[in-house]
């Protein structure tokens, strides 16, 4: 390895962790029943796996650009967000229906990180108006287009 420099050693570790959590995925999308409730999942975790390690042998090997990597202030700012995504990803999403965890979390995150003013009404309105939008379009995605399973519990 060449210089390891803090942003580089960033980069490794972060692209390391969604490595694993790629192989994490697809090994659960491959060994889960009933097999065809899976199949779309397993695509889509195969070549999100093959990119995401194919990016941690790059961040190895120092072939990437890093920059100056990620300060405290923006890690920060973005703690929230990770919050909310394993919580979803660990518990919502199968506890409370895909659904009804995806419009929960989709709407938390965009209050959190939207920049118009909490204190107004119509920012509000705009941001369940946005929410809804999202869940027809996750809807129609996933439930008619593509006709995949969803964890289904207790709301959808």
């Amino acid at each position: 390895m060449k210089d390891l420099s803090l942003p580089r050693i960033q980069h490794i570790l972060a692209s390391g962790f969604v490595a694993a959590v790629g192989v994490w995925v697809t090994y659960i999308s491959y060994t889960q029943q009933p097999s065809e409730a899976f199949l779309f999942p397993r695509l889509i975790a195969t070549i999100f796996v093959v990119l995401a390690i194919w990016t941690f042998v790059k961040a190895c090997l120092g072939w990437t650009k890093v920059g100056a990597g990620i300060t405290l202030r923006q890690f920060t700012n973005l703690l929230p967000g990770l919050i909310i995504a394993l919580v979803y990803i660990f518990w919502a999403a199968k506890g409370l229906g895909f659904y009804t965890a995806t419009a929960i979390a989709f709407f938390i995150l965009l209050s959190l990180y939207d920049p118009n003013s909490h204190s107004e009404v119509r920012s509000w309105v705009k941001r369940v108006i946005i929410t809804a939008c999202f869940m027809v379009v996750m809807y129609l995605l996933f439930a008619t287009l593509l006709k995949v399973y969803t964890p289904r519990e207790i709301f959808f």
